[in-house]
């Protein structure tokens, strides 16, 4: 493995942050227009118990939106490519649903169960679903109907094909779909806090900007952005062990 390829992350990032240090610096940007990254750091430091109380708020219920939406989107996404009747008789309503913006059904969300958890947990649901179910059904749906006779001679069910051939082949949809559901789940928790929470990233931040607290926003975001990081690395890591017969890695051809 190369160098570049190795550490090419690691140099993105301190790329990145310094080059956003060092402008803010240089063009001497007030802190509470745009905070360099060391001042965000500061008040990461600084306000890390009140940041760290609000933060599992915001990872409890992204976690329990993006488990509710594996679950019930696995499943809508493999009754959904497992038959192609429902799938095209469902995809329209699923593409409208997905159009409509999720901020706007936090209000109702909130008239329905109140402020607090609950509707951050729902929101980052929402969010998550879509790309899994459709993913996945994408995926199962993909099967070469020749495969599929072939196998329904040789005496396997309709299920069978599904459960052995199937789901095998969908895997690198779902894990993709993963990879994207947990960073929309993240979006939807902390958008419903926003709006009407009294904990939780997304208090904490209108709180702060409220006050011109700008660095202690920027510090919130950047735990979530680790959060979001390391979530994304645990996909990628069930993903690279659970589909091995699968190049995933954008870069492996590359390596040869």
């Amino acid at each position: 493995m190369s160098f570049g390829y190795r550490y090419g992350p690691w140099l993105a990032g301190v790329a990145f942050f310094g080059g956003w240090e060092a402008l803010t610096r240089l063009l001497g940007v007030p802190e509470f227009i745009l905070p360099p990254p060391s001042a965000a750091i500061v008040a990461l430091v600084r306000f890390w118990p009140a940041i760290w109380d609000n933060a599992w708020i915001t990872l409890a219920s992204t976690l329990g939106g993006f488990a509710l939406a594996v679950l019930l989107g696995g499943v809508l996404g493999i009754v959904l490519g497992a038959s192609a009747m429902l799938y095209h008789a469902l995809n329209p309503l699923l593409v409208g649903f997905n159009a409509v913006p999720k901020v706007a059904l936090v209000p109702v969300l909130v008239m329905w169960f109140g402020a607090g958890a609950v509707p951050a947990t729902l929101a980052a649901f929402l969010l998550a679903f879509f790309p899994i179910t459709v993913n996945l059904a994408v995926g199962i749906s993909g099967l070469e109907p020749e495969l599929a006779d072939v196998l329904r001679a040789l005496g396997a069910s309709r299920l069978d094909v599904i459960r052995k051939v199937g789901l095998p082949r969908s895997a690198p949809y779902f894990f993709a779909s993963l990879k994207i559901a947990i960073a929309l789940a993240f979006v939807g928790a902390i958008v419903s806090e926003t709006i009407a929470s009294n904990r939780g990233i997304g208090y904490l931040m209108i709180s702060a900007s409220a006050s011109f607290r700008v660095p202690l926003v920027f510090a919130a975001l950047l735990l979530v952005a680790c959060m979001g990081v390391a979530l994304y690395a645990i996909a990628a890591v069930l993903e690279r062990r659970m589909t091995r017969w699968v190049a995933r890695d954008p870069g492996a051809a590359m390596l040869v």
